[in-house]
């Protein structure tokens, strides 16, 4: 998928500005997925995918996560670790970074990194037939009407059980982890001057602790035909 959608980025981003743009009525459709950690989105999300592509007769739904801050590293010219780092930070703008800017030449302001991350997120979303999982997608693409944008909670007791078991951590450990990366996923928010998760523009709250993986890929999949976001859209990009 890296190539060919690394290209379609650059010609859509140089085609028009997706931030600005007043003709939304065909954008999309996008599937949101905003999660506390320790509820599995990305699997789910992938049992989504899995479940609308059975639907199509070409093209294809593709989950993106880690995949934006990869292809936004290759519009920046930078490692995508660099990219990862600068939404992780809680202060902006050091003399560190001053002094960084007059000694390399690959140097990249941290709003710059952050627009096109945001460029990135709003383009896949306007372009649709994608899931993003965090990225505060849902803020972003919040104007879309062809979206859905779902929010995954889920019990103290139930994220830590995940969590010792997806990395392999103990219970202490499982603890440290949920909190080092909530407290990046506000940060993360915050460099894109958002302060809140904007709860409003959720459709649906899901508790991941009152559903299988199969009994909430009901849920979103009985969502999506509800609000009717698929009607008159037709796949218009296929990723290799």
């Amino acid at each position: 998928m890296g190539n060919s959608l690394m290209n379609y980025l650059n010609r859509r981003m140089k085609e028009e500005n997706p931030l600005e743009s007043s003709n939304l009525g065909q954008a999309g459709p996008v599937i949101t997925i905003s999660r506390e950690v320790g509820c599995n989105g990305l699997v789910l999300a992938r049992m989504i995918a899995e479940r609308l592509n059975k639907k199509l007769t070409k093209g294809s739904w593709n989950v993106l996560s880690k995949e934006i801050f990869h292809e936004s590293a290759k519009e920046l010219d930078l490692d995508p670790e660099k990219v990862r780092q600068t939404f992780k930070k809680t202060d902006r703008y050091t003399f560190d970074e001053i002094l960084k800017a007059f000694r390399d030449k690959r140097y990249k302001s941290e709003e710059r990194i952050i627009k096109t991350v945001r460029e990135v997120v709003r383009t896949l979303a306007v372009d649709g037939y994608c899931i993003i999982v965090g990225r505060a997608s849902h803020i972003i693409a919040s104007d879309i009407k062809n979206a859905l944008h779902i929010r995954l909670t889920a019990p103290l007791g139930y994220r830590i059980n995940t969590i010792m078991t997806n990395n392999k951590l103990n219970r202490n450990e499982a603890i440290a982890f949920i909190e080092k990366v909530e407290k990046e996923r506000i940060a993360f928010r915050k460099a894109l001057k958002e302060n809140s998760l904007r709860e409003e523009f959720f459709d649906i709250t899901i508790n991941r602790g009152s559903f299988s993986n199969e009994q909430a890929a009901d849920l979103i999949e009985f969502a999506v035909e509800k609000k009717g976001i698929l009607i008159n859209h037709k796949p218009k990009i296929e990723f290799y």
